[in-house]
């Protein structure tokens, strides 16, 4: 009895591991360069860059219990916990109604 072969595994094994970059610009010169559809992107994560300036601010009264479970959120999230608020918050409003 033969099994079948997923192709789109063979493929993922044969793939290539991106490297490791100790500056911005090494990354950005090597994805300028590079054929990225000859690496495995599977363990790539989406990256949100902050453009918007930010020139209001707030203050919040919060109960312990509901700081902690932010911040502890937002660990989880590799966060700090004043982005993943604000992040959190457009979420919220992003969403459709």
């Amino acid at each position: 009895m033969e099994r079948a072969i997923d192709a789109s595994a063979v493929a993922m094994r044969m793939k290539r591991k991106i490297p490791t970059f100790k500056t911005d610009r090494a990354a950005a010169a090597f994805v300028d360069k590079a054929d990225l559809t000859q690496y495995d992107l599977s363990g790539a994560q989406l990256t949100r860059f902050e453009i918007k300036p930010k020139d209001k601010y707030i203050n919040l009264r919060l109960s312990e219990q509901l700081y902690n479970a932010v911040r502890k959120r937002a660990a989880r999230a590799g966060l700090p916990y004043q982005r993943f608020i604000r992040l959190t918050l457009e979420r919220a409003i992003d969403a459709p109604k």
